[in-house]
């Protein structure tokens, strides 16, 4: 989050360096506050690998004119003017995102670090301690952030998992695929098959790789035929191994996948999955609610599995189905066991956690671990599953070459489905942080997550405001490995390499996002159109966004978008709606 809206020539959004001491102008501020009431980030590091590269010299050939003239020795004796010193400041930026092209050359020339993407689900910018947690503590997660860069403007590419899944993996924003929307568990493959994805370019580069965990992005090719070889997947978008839930926790069917089959399948016990009326005999939660163990609040009345009542509708495969309360060790033991089987190659994984999805069925060693109940204990349990990769790491002699992304696919949701009192036990835990909205929100609670990058000696210690979002992932690390992108691939994927590893405070100036309404964040500006729908979900109780009128907010000075200036700044207003217009239009909006 930048600081205020008289900094933003001064804070970077247009490629201006940060400076620690200035303070905010417009009113007296905490050394250690900007005026939007987030700490300010940690100063700059004096130097980055790569930058030394980066003369003076250098500098006047990058920017041409825009060097000339510079007295640099007024300026060491301290007689540059505020514009002069704008200058100087832009060019610093130009020299460090230089640097860092240069620094990812040689990356890639080493042959690249391994890659590990923890993608959380439901975890919100609140929900974990380094992000201002007091409710629930998340010692490795908060570890992660004492030795990465901990992001405060970073953003899933929308407000629900499937399309942050699908725009993570491909570097396109969802609402460009049709059908790319929250999907049923018998839904086909909606990834490209046929373009480069973030596994491919990984496995082109010759690494092995491996997703393990929620996929919710489809499976097959027309009816799915859960008894066989279940094609195409995840292997058919660049991994190499993969251990799935096929959808989420709370859809049939209720098994894992490994690779293109159902894992311990009984051939003699069918599976059959519906989501139009029952299959089979199985109970459902709205026909026997005396069989649950969970009850549940809204829409979850179907099969009932393990005590459970789940959407949609199974039958067979009994000794395939999981356990809930076994769900995080499986997932993390499969986990475990890809980097300790390629801990002499290059690896890329991207290890989905189920938590801290409903249905929340902790396993019973975290149960009571905090005061929030089954929500706050699925937290701890998450937290122990990060925990497992980097003691992994670190046993293994890996945690100095291997980037660690940690992140989450949307914003918090409390009762989303199941009376396990969420939102009574809550108590004073803020789980969007300070901002407004939620899962399923166009408010920034829907989008703004936590994000903390990790590469020891690699990526510098810190807090980070740049605007950055996943759906970068896939030209970022093109760039690290020295690779370009194709002209059919990652149509909205910028390279965001400079900002993930801190040689740049400046990320994305803009950034589409998606929640019910598709919203637009230029700079610290953020305008929401008008969307029909009702302002606050009934089943959730999160504010949606949804007005009639255009939304426009200042975040500089409103971070929780609670003063809407649509029609104080009308030309402000019509200037971002048209700028929104034009982008939706677009093919792509990466150059």
């Amino acid at each position: 989050m930048q600081h205020c809206v008289d900094h933003k020539r001064e804070v970077g959004l247009r490629g201006e360096a940060y400076s620690e001491d200035r303070g905010c102008r417009r009113r007296k501020t905490s050394p250690a506050r900007g005026r939007c009431g987030l700490p300010r980030p940690a100063a700059p590091a004096k130097s980055f690998p790569g930058s030394e590269s980066v003369s003076a010299a250098g500098l006047r050939g990058i920017v041409g004119q825009g060097a000339a003239g510079c007295d640099w020795t007024k300026f060491l004796r301290g007689g540059f003017n505020r514009a002069a010193m704008r200058k100087l400041a832009r060019l610093f930026a130009i020299g460090l995102l230089a640097g860092a092209g240069a620094s990812a050359g040689a990356f890639a020339a080493a042959g690249g670090p391994n890659v590990v993407i923890i993608y959380t689900d439901d975890v919100g910018y609140g929900d974990v301690s380094c992000y201002g947690a007091t409710r629930v503590r998340t010692p490795n997660v908060d570890r992660l952030a004492r030795e990465g860069l901990r992001f405060t403007d970073a953003h899933c590419p929308a407000a629900t998992c499937t399309p942050s899944r699908y725009a993570l993996l491909t570097g396109e924003y969802a609402w460009r695929r049709k059908g790319a929307r929250v999907l049923p568990g018998d839904a086909n493959l909606i990834v490209p098959t046929d373009r480069l994805t973030l596994p491919r370019l990984f496995r082109e580069a010759g690494y092995a790789t491996a997703v393990v965990g929620k996929w919710h992005l489809g499976l097959g090719k027309g009816p799915v035929d859960w008894n066989g070889e279940i094609r195409p997947g995840p292997l058919e978008t660049g991994f190499d191994y993969a251990f799935v839930i096929p959808a989420t926790g709370d859809r049939v069917p209720c098994v894992f996948v490994e690779n293109r089959r159902v894992c311990n399948l009984d051939p003699a016990d069918p599976i059959r999955v519906s989501y139009r009326k029952k299959a089979g005999d199985d109970p459902t939660g709205k026909e026997h609610p005396e069989l649950l163990k969970m009850k549940f609040s809204h829409g979850h009345n179907g099969t009932i599995v393990n005590g459970i009542s789940r959407i949609g509708f199974m039958s067979g495969g009994r000794k395939a189905r999981w356990k809930d309360e076994e769900i995080a060790d499986t997932l993390t033991a499969k986990a475990v066991a890809f980097i300790e089987k390629n801990r002499d190659r290059r690896f890329f994984l991207y290890f989905a956690t189920h938590d801290i999805h409903v249905p929340r069925a902790p396993h019973p060693r975290f149960v009571g671990k905090t005061p929030m109940g089954p929500r706050g204990d699925a937290i701890a349990q998450m937290d122990w599953c990060v925990g497992r990769i980097l003691e992994t790491l670190d046993r293994l002699g890996l945690a100095g070459n291997t980037l660690v992304v940690f992140s989450s696919d949307n914003g918090p949701v409390l009762d989303d489905g199941y009376q396990d009192r969420a939102v009574e036990l809550a108590g004073g835990h803020k789980p969007a942080g300070p901002f407004r909205g939620g899962k399923y929100s166009a408010f920034e609670g829907g989008t703004r997550v936590p994000m903390i990058v990790r590469w020891p000696g690699h990526a510098r210690r810190g807090v980070s405001d740049a605007l950055v979002s996943h759906v970068d992932m896939l030209a970022s690390m093109a760039s690290l490995l020295g690779r370009g992108l194709p002209a059919n691939a990652g149509a909205d994927s910028f390279n965001a390499l400079p900002a993930l590893l801190g040689r740049s405070r400046v990320g994305r100036t803009r950034l589409v996002e998606q929640g019910g309404a598709i919203s637009l964040r230029d700079g610290l500006w953020k305008y929401i159109p008008p969307h029909k729908g009702s302002p606050v979900a009934w089943q959730t109780g999160i504010e949606t966004g949804n007005s009639p009128r255009p939304q426009l907010y200042n975040l500089a000075e409103d971070i929780g978008e609670r003063r809407n200036l649509a029609e104080a700044r009308p030309e402000k207003a019509k200037e971002m709606a048209e700028l929104l217009t034009r982008l939706r239009s677009l093919p792509r909006t990466r150059p």
